[in-house]
Formats: structure tokens, C-alpha cells, sequence
């Protein structure tokens, strides 16, 4: 017998600003997906133009919420000016940062999923 499970994958792509109200559309998304073992988050930011130190709470709620439910959760496609609010408050250590979406689904593709921790 073969069991195979197919990795499940939940996309968000906030817009424009994340700074107190972004942050807050993003999380009340978020919180409408109910987490699942062995899913992938992907917070793909390639329509976000500006983060503030108060638009880094959703992200950091989330990734804590996916980490407590078996979840991974990855960031791509981060501007320049998002980048840097990453970098200065460490968090660019914190969370794992893809450059594209397609290089994340090859690289999980190509691996079985492994939760970061």
C-alpha cells in the first residue's frame, strides 16, 4: 500500500500598505483560514509597497499560529522597502524568504516538507 499526501498550499497576497489598518485586513484574512497539518503558507508580498513596525504583528502572529499547528509559513517577492523594516527589526532572520513564488514551490517540490522550527 502507498499513502501519498499532497502538500497544501495557502496563498496571500496583501496589497499596498501594511502598516496598523493593512495589518489588521491581513490578519482578520488570515484568521479565516482554519490551519492544517503539513500546510504551506505563503505570504507573497510582490503588491506591497510599504510595511511599518505595526504592519510586522500579523506577520509574526501568523507565523506563530502556523508553527503551533504543523504549518510552515514562507514570505517571497519582498521590495526593497519591506526588506529593510525586515532586516532592521532581525525578523529577516526569523522568517524564511523566498525571492519568487515559483522558487518555493520548486524547492518544496523537490523536498518533503520539513517545518521550520
Amino acid at each position: 500500500m502507498t499513502i501519498a499526501q499532497e502538500l497544501q498550499v495557502v496563498l496571500f497576497k496583501p496589497q499596498g500598505t501594511i502598516d496598523l489598518q493593512g495589518g489588521m485586513a491581513l490578519s482578520q484574512s488570515m484568521a479565516e483560514v482554519i490551519p492544517q497539518p503539513d500546510q504551506l503558507w505563503v505570504i507573497d508580498l510582490a503588491e506591497v509597497d510599504f510595511m511599518d513596525s505595526s504592519g510586522l504583528v500579523p506577520l509574526v502572529k501568523a507565523l506563530t499560529s502556523a508553527r503551533q499547528c504543523g504549518c510552515r509559513l514562507v514570505i517571497c517577492n519582498v521590495k526593497a522597502p519591506v526588506r529593510l523594516i525586515l532586516e532592521l527589526t532581525q525578523l529577516d532572520s526569523v522568517f524564511e524568504i523566498f525571492n519568487t513564488y515559483e522558487e518555493i514551490t520548486n524547492i518544496v517540490s523537490q523536498q518533503p516538507l520539513a517545518l521550520a522550527s
